[in-house]
């Protein structure tokens, strides 16, 4: 058990508060037109940010899907380029995967789980010690590309931790009908590899499994599949309804005690913070929140062209057409 320092659980705590302000800003910052389409991560900030505390950012290396916002902003990543993947930027934003180790975001369901095999082999072969953390819905379980990402991990031994988050909804889908046998760390056996369960809830023990699992796989013993259980309270995405398949007083019911105010209860009690802590925070949040509206309201519209130019090396008669007509609707 590896204990995190008072300062450490600062740092959770000012980080999953964050990650919280800019979430439910971001959805509001879509409504009102500034950036197109966004996916939230409400309830989900326990598991993110107690993941990105169990990874070593100076050797190790995230594959997130969409939805890893607490990830990224808890790794360190530059929120101003970061969510320029969600500005409409084709190729990932600005901010540098190299040195932040947390690739662009991946919209293709399972899509980053070969990436994350395939650079945990690329360790394996260098004789280096960094771990790959794959980050994936339950949903994605269901693809291919994750099946043979977790067969080719096992088989080989590989230093990767895949990190599903099981928040109950594959986009309007429940998981008793997205995964058989309701759970999906027990698939892992079926690879030959470790699957625990985690509160997904609780910070602390996420961070934990987190730890534990990329300490085993520098050991060189193999993969782990941490399975983070959760709830994703609003909708998939700012284009989704979830009032279409779920009740508000079902989401109610089953989300259970909100991530965050659970553990601003819990660091409140152990006289980790103090009001006055909480208020510097806060004072940080709404100041940063500031500068990220002002940077995405600044940023131009993007060329269309980009829609053309990076395609083929010869365009197709289809594509031609369309830019003739997107050239005639522009004059």
């Amino acid at each position: 058990m590896s204990d995190p320092t008072r300062d450490e659980e600062r740092e959770l705590f000012r980080n999953i508060l964050k990650a919280r302000a800019l979430d439910v800003e971001l959805v509001r910052w879509q409504r009102q037109g500034i950036i197109p389409a966004f996916p939230p991560s409400l309830g989900q900030e326990a598991a993110q940010i107690g993941a990105a505390a169990g990874i070593d950012p100076t050797r190790d290396f995230a594959f997130p899907m969409y939805r890893e916002l607490g990830v990224a902003l808890a790794m360190g990543v530059d929120m101003l380029g970061y969510l320029g993947n969600h500005n409409g930027n084709w190729n990932g934003g600005s901010h540098d995967p190299v040195a932040s180790r947390f690739t662009p975001i991946q919209s293709v369901v399972g899509s980053n789980s070969p990436h994350a095999a395939g650079w945990a082999l690329g360790q394996q072969i260098d004789g280096l010690d960094g771990v790959a953390v794959a980050f994936i819905g339950e949903g994605g379980t269901s693809q291919g590309d994750t099946h043979e990402a977790m067969n080719f991990a096992g088989v080989w031994k590989l230093p990767v931790v895949f990190f599903v988050t099981n928040n109950q909804w594959a986009i309007s889908v429940p998981v008793a009908q997205q995964v058989a046998g309701g759970s999906v760390a027990a698939r892992a056996a079926g690879y030959g590899f470790e699957g625990i369960e985690v509160d997904g809830n609780d910070v602390l023990a996420v961070r934990q499994a987190t730890l534990d699992a990329v300490a085993k796989a520098r050991r060189g013993e193999g993969p782990t599949l941490i399975e983070a259980k959760t709830y994703r309270r609003g909708p998939h995405a700012t284009s989704d309804d979830p009032g279409r398949y779920r009740t508000l007083e079902e989401e109610r019911r089953d989300a259970g005690e909100d991530p965050v105010e659970r553990y601003r209860r819990s660091v409140t009690e152990r006289g980790i913070v103090d009001d006055a802590f909480i208020a510097e925070v806060d004072a940080e949040i709404a100041a940063w929140l500031e500068e990220i509206r002002t940077h995405l309201i600044s940023l131009p519209e993007r060329d269309g062209s980009e829609l053309f130019d990076n395609v083929y090396a010869e365009l197709t008669d289809d594509l031609r057409e369309q830019r003739a007509a997107w050239e005639g609707a522009r004059s």
